[in-house]
Formats: C-alpha cells, structure tokens, sequence
C-alpha cells in the first residue's frame, strides 16, 4: 500500500509517495525530496556502505553513517511524523544527485531537527 500524505502547498496539492529512509522522500509526482541539513543513518546495501565508498569518504565533513538497525528506526519515525499533520516543502536547490533539497514541516515542526533531537540523524556538516 503507498504512503500517501496531502502536502500543503500554495500551489496544487500533492502527495508525498514514500518515504525512501530518514532523510529522503519521494512525491506522487516522482519528485525525490532530501530534507535539508540532516543526515541519517544508510540503509542495509546502500551504495555509501560499501568498502570503496567506505574509505573515499573516510576523512570527509560527513563520512558514511552505516547503521542498518538505526536506518530502518529513522526511515519509520519519519514516516509517524509526516502522518502527523500536513507537511509543507519549502523547496532551497537540489543537490549532484538531482533531488530536490527542501525543509519539510508537519505542525510548523522541522523533520530534521525532530530527527537529530532523536539521535536518528545528525547536521549536515
């Protein structure tokens, strides 16, 4: 069954179709939105969890955070937050992997800050 949410927008409404882990969504539309400032754990098999990526990204502001366990607990909480109340985008670019980036609200309430207060995700450095 496909997670649907009615996200408010000044323009047409849409719906959010999934949520692909802690810290990226997917619209009806085909959109992919990352929430803006976060970084969640990856999920098992995640292309950053390999050994090669593993030790590219070592030394960088945001090495790989490879904790299945911890994912799968960030991609269902965020799911229960979304369901809380209409989520609003507030779309600011995209990023190299073509995604929208964007702050996403329930109630006036940041998804990512309500993560990090978790200990779900954490700043995007």
């Amino acid at each position: 069954m496909p997670f649907l949410i009615a996200l408010a927008l000044t323009a047409a409404a849409t719906c959010i179709a999934h949520v692909s882990d802690g810290d990226t969504i997917r619209l009806r539309s085909g959109e992919r939105v990352r929430l803006l400032g976060i970084d969640a754990p990856e999920l098992s098999g995640s292309e950053r969890c390999s050994a090669r990526s593993r030790a590219r990204l070592k030394h960088s502001r945001n090495p790989s955070w490879c904790d299945p366990a911890k994912a799968e607990k960030a991609k269902a909480a965020l799911e229960a937050f979304l369901m809380r109340g209409p989520v609003r985008l507030e779309r600011r670019g995209q990023d190299v992997y073509g995604r929208t980036l964007a702050h996403v609200t329930v109630n006036g309430r940041d998804a990512g800050d309500w993560l990090i207060s978790r200990g779900l995700a954490r700043p995007w450095r």
